[in-house]
């Protein structure tokens, strides 16, 4: 089998190229058709069973995460295209398979070859890169089977995303008591602490709150407490779709119980997850233990604070969003910088002052106005050091000292702000009321 490699002529990145050019700099729709070939011509690998693998870049593995997002943009293609219709299904078919083999694992290999980031680690599988827990992992998935079903009307993949979501409400059930049920350890004595879990590999101790626990962050860092703010509402999200996916296949038992863990979620969060901030008011808060502590940050990967609107349908207009966003935008946040180059979130995950291209789209995705989001992609293109490429992070003073000279991940999301600042982007076709 055979999937599209450039998208060059399509109709619609023809009329956003012609829509970007028309704000003045060609480099807008450049950088657009090229981030967007780049992913189909580098990235998928067609298999034998007729699903694709998509390794996340200079890396050759494929995370559950990444891979979803790197399809986000093509989603405002798919009408009338059937060729790339197809390429998504066979992603989420890969997506399906690596969830029922290991619901715990973050990345892994095309073939059981043993590959690993590092070969020390407990989990011992041929097929796994690598196993920190994560729920965006498991959220992300979901996101997209339902967001590809919102642009195309195909119910072809709604079997196995209904499956896929049965294992993902019973893992996430099972981390809502993490201390007394769970059985998944994650230990790595080479590296820095943020790669490894304290306590034995069970992570920080947490009061159990109605949040699903995870062990890392979508950074794949390990979380300092093990309830993600982030993760937790995109799961509900995730959830959302699910019920709608299957009351559309009326399955009502599913319906009923992805609706529920939802509301669980949701409200969980809401007690828990928020903070006072004395400048700043009722905000959340980037990580809790359910015990009073809590983080406060954000993170650039997704989901994060920021990102609220895009991953968890959270309206940009919401007052305990804006608050959060003013917070995450100001030198509070331990992870924004300001330089001579740029301004924007950076992560622990990098080096610091490091400012990550994922960030500075979000921003601009998250805006309430186009100038906003303009001033997005000029940046953008201001700090790709001359290659075309968006890198993983960037010092604030000089965009040559980069990290990660292939991340298509950040690639996807540059494709995603720029379609969106010309009204050709995704989230008209899957976002309602927000």
């Amino acid at each position: 089998m055979s999937f599209p490699t450039s998208i060059t002529d399509h109709p619609i990145v023809q009329e956003a190229v012609h829509r970007l050019d028309a704000l003045g700099d060609p480099r807008f729709g450049r950088t657009l058709t090229r981030c967007l070939n780049d992913t189909l011509a580098r990235t998928i690998r067609p298999m034998p069973d007729g699903t694709a693998f998509v390794v996340t870049g200079d890396i050759p593995a494929m995370w559950l995460r990444d891979s979803s997002t790197q399809m986000m943009p093509y989603l405002a293609l798919l009408k009338d295209d059937p060729a790339l219709q197809d390429l998504l299904l066979a992603v989420l078919r890969r997506q399906f398979q690596q969830i029922a083999h290991d619901p715990y694992a973050n990345a892994f290999n095309a073939e059981p070859s043993g590959q690993a980031h590092d070969p020390n680690d407990l989990c011992g599988d041929p097929w796994v890169w690598e196993e920190k827990y994560e729920v965006d992992s498991l959220a992300f998935p979901l996101l997209l089977a339902h967001r590809f079903w919102a642009a195309t009307g195909r119910t072809d993949h709604v079997p196995g995303a209904l499956g896929t979501a049965r294992t993902v409400i019973a893992v996430w059930r099972t981390e809502q008591d993490h201390e007394r049920l769970s059985t998944y350890r994650f230990r790595r004595e080479n590296g820095p602490s943020s790669d490894t879990l304290p306590n034995a590999g069970r992570g920080t101790p947490v009061a159990r709150t109605g949040m699903t626990w995870s062990g890392f962050r979508p950074s794949d860092d390990a979380c300092t407490f093990g309830h993600n703010v982030p993760a937790n509402l995109c799961a509900a999200a995730a959830l959302d779709g699910t019920a709608e996916l299957a009351h559309h296949a009326h399955d009502t038992e599913l319906a009923e119980d992805a609706a529920r863990l939802a509301a669980e979620l949701r409200a969980a969060t809401a007690r828990h997850g928020t903070v006072r901030h004395p400048g700043l008011g009722p905000m959340y808060a980037y990580e809790v233990d359910g015990k009073g502590n809590a983080v406060l940050m954000d993170d650039a990967n997704m989901p994060g604070l920021l990102s609220l609107p895009l991953v968890a349908n959270i309206p940009t207009t919401d007052p305990l969003y804006l608050a959060t966003r003013r917070f995450v935008l100001s030198p509070a946040n331990p992870t924004w910088h300001q330089g001579s180059a740029a301004e924007g979130i950076g992560s622990p995950h990098t080096p610091d002052e490091h400012i990550w291209p994922i960030a500075i789209a979000v921003q601009g995705l998250t805006a309430n106005d186009t100038a906003e989001r303009v001033k997005a992609l000029t940046t953008l293109l201001s700090t790709d050091a001359g290659t075309g490429q968006m890198h993983e992070s960037f010092h604030k003073d000089d965009p040559r000292r980069f990290t990660r000279p292939w991340f298509s991940w950040a690639n996807a999301m540059y494709a995603e702000l720029a379609l969106d600042t010309v009204g050709l982007g995704t989230r008209p076709l899957w976002q309602k009321g927000t």
